[in-house]
């Protein structure tokens, strides 16, 4: 079994590598706004994961809490880019499953850690 951060930061930064695309084709409007706060999550995610990773058990948890946290954001972030119109369902839906699968993993990495005193 490969170590989670081999895992969960290649899918991460395949979110961010097929997400790039999407942005660049945003309205003027909402680059710097709505695209710049989904690249900037997705970024900080990345650099989360690799965090943790380097980090003890106990130090990992609030990390990956936090993960989950900013995971869920960028949930809403993306179904407001869909609703906008700004890309279309078939995106949406590769965009969802990757957050989804993301977070499955976050969440298994989080179970995985032995129990804090």
């Amino acid at each position: 079994m490969k170590a989670p951060k081999d895992t969960i930061v290649a899918k991460i930064y395949d979110l961010l590598k097929v997400t790039i695309p999407m942005l660049e084709g945003l309205p003027r409007s909402q680059k710097f706004t709505l695209g710049d706060r989904i690249q900037n999550h997705i970024s900080d995610l990345l650099e989360s994961a690799i965090s943790a990773y380097y980090q003890t058990a106990n130090e990992k948890r609030p990390i990956l809490f936090q993960s989950n946290i900013r995971l869920e954001m960028l949930r809403y972030y993306f179904r407001l880019a869909y609703e906008r119109g700004y890309y279309h369902s078939i995106k949406y839906k590769d965009f969802s499953e990757r957050i989804d699968e993301i977070g499955r993993m976050i969440g298994g990495w989080i179970k995985s850690l032995p129990e804090t005193k």
